[in-house]
């Protein structure tokens, strides 16, 4: 950006009176710096905001953690002498000694102190996550995990299918600490545990990505993935190649996924599909089912349940016998588990791993 773009975003600030000035892309520390001076208002980059919006919708002790730690880390290469505190010191006693340490410094040994302490704090966080997920894989749980970008309808759709209350709202990023329910299906005889993660969205931040590595394991660990789009959204296919993008930096691109394109009721008429679901060609040689559901209204929620019963059969089966759910059918015993053999070829697909 030139001093003539600057002296122009001064003017409009001036003009409206503005507080804050938020730019949608990453800035530099000394950046962000000159800016400030230059408009004399606080300017945010596009990391800074979603701190912000993190930092507020974050409720758990978790959740929390995790949000100081991304600011921190954050934080920590943006002590470029933004203040008039950060001059030098002098050590000794009285009028005598040599220069002490920079108030810089002294920031900056505080943040690492306590980005090690958080860390350990996580660390523990992140053990006792992966004690449930070895205990639910000892009990056989079929794991579910919806994914998507954030305000996608994911928590709404959690709610749905598993009757739970969880915080649900047309906000960017209403989810931010991982909520598992356990999920009855019908069609397969047998519960699964489906869990409701944090969205994603275009451009996020390594540092968040890092700092919520415990959370977004749980959708790396899942036998399948909801990926939920907003099939309401302009720019849904963009979305949906960043969800992709994600999923791959945090080793959950090869995972089962099945497409569920939400929000079926917020379509124009005339766009509305002529097929409640299909196959559709998520990545090069990788083609996965599709369902267009409503997750406000249910429709389609069926055919989507069905699915899911229909992939947690193909691992049961996969497995072995005596992978059924004892507590909803206590007269089967340790009887051999039964596979129903006319289901849907499409299964196959679901299972079938991406091509390299």
């Amino acid at each position: 950006m030139g001093s003539g773009k600057a002296d122009e975003i001064k003017l409009v600030v001036a003009e409206h009176g503005a507080q804050c000035v938020i730019f949608d892309q990453a800035l530099g520390p000394a950046q962000q710096r000159n800016l400030e001076r230059h408009l004399g208002v606080e300017v945010l980059d596009r990391t800074a905001l979603i701190l912000e919006i993190f930092a507020a919708r974050a409720r758990s002790h978790e959740g929390k953690l995790q949000v100081e730690l991304a600011r921190l880390q954050y934080l920590s290469t943006r002590l470029v002498r933004r203040w008039s505190h950060l001059e030098r010191q002098r050590g000794g006693v009285g009028l005598r000694g040599g220069p002490g340490e920079t108030q810089i410094e002294l920031d900056k040994r505080m943040i690492v102190v306590r980005i090690k302490a958080v860390k350990e704090r996580l660390d523990k966080v992140k053990r006792q996550r992966g004690t449930q997920r070895k205990a639910r894989e000892r009990q056989g749980t079929f794991r579910v995990s919806l994914v998507g970008y954030t305000n996608a309808g994911k928590s709404t759709l959690f709610n749905t299918l598993v009757k739970a209350q969880a915080y649900a709202a047309n906000q960017l990023f209403a989810t931010l600490d991982t909520t598992t329910r356990q999920m009855y299906l019908e069609d397969a005889q047998r519960s699964i545990s489906l869990s409701d993660t944090v969205g994603f969205i275009r451009d996020l931040p390594h540092t968040l990505v890092d700092a919520f590595q415990a959370t977004l394991q749980e959708a790396a660990d899942a036998d399948l993935l909801l990926h939920v789009v907003d099939a309401a959204s302009p720019v849904w296919l963009e979305q949906l190649r960043e969800v992709q993008r994600v999923l791959h930096e945090i080793g959950a691109g090869d995972v089962p996924q099945v497409l569920v394109f939400n929000k079926l009721d917020a379509i124009a008429p005339d766009q509305m599909p002529r097929l409640p679901g299909d196959l559709y060609e998520i990545e090069p040689g990788r083609v996965v089912p599709r369902w267009f559901v409503s997750a406000r209204t249910g429709e389609g929620l069926g055919a989507l349940r069905q699915t899911i019963a229909e992939a947690a059969l193909a691992q049961a089966r996969s497995e072995g016998p005596d992978r059924s759910d004892p507590r909803f059918d206590p007269d089967r015993g340790d009887a051999d588990f039964e596979v129903d053999d006319t289901t849907p070829e499409r299964v196959e697909t679901l299972l079938t791993p991406p091509v390299a």
